[in-house]
């Protein structure tokens, strides 16, 4: 448990709420988002897929920018949670997203939907990230 008070698995347990409303109708794999700010507001989104693959949004950056729009800028924790064989990790693009709009530390939970919870830091899943030192 962090300092807003919510637990890892009740974040999981709203993404996985969130991950009812996906929109993937061509690769079935429904995916749920969770991110928790410092605030202890928690914003929630889904994968939305699109014919044109490369259009498809992830459901870790549609939770992250709709935090965003509502003014979120401080984030302790973000969840994903899919049908997989292992709890899912973000994708590559994801990892990026997830680096420069929450920083390093920031926790990433990662859940299969048969319960299983690991917990990494992006800078873990992401070493060496890029980012806007480097411009």
């Amino acid at each position: 448990m962090n300092n807003s008070g919510t637990t890892a698995e009740e974040l999981i347990e709203l993404a996985s709420q969130a991950r009812q409303f996906s929109y993937s109708p061509y690769s079935m794999f429904r995916v749920g988002a969770a991110v928790e700010c410092s605030d202890g507001r928690v914003f929630t989104g889904c994968n939305v897929e699109n014919a044109s693959y490369g259009l498809t949004m992830c459901a870790e950056r549609v939770a992250l920018g709709k935090a965003i729009s509502e003014g979120a800028r401080e984030f302790t924790r973000i969840a994903v949670i899919a049908d997989a064989k292992a709890p899912v990790p973000p994708c590559g693009a994801c990892r990026q997203v997830i680096s420069e709009l929450c920083g390093a530390q920031v926790e990433v939970v990662m859940s299969d939907l048969n319960g299983k919870i690991e917990t990494h830091t992006i800078s873990q899943l992401l070493p060496e990230a890029f980012d806007k030192s480097f411009l």
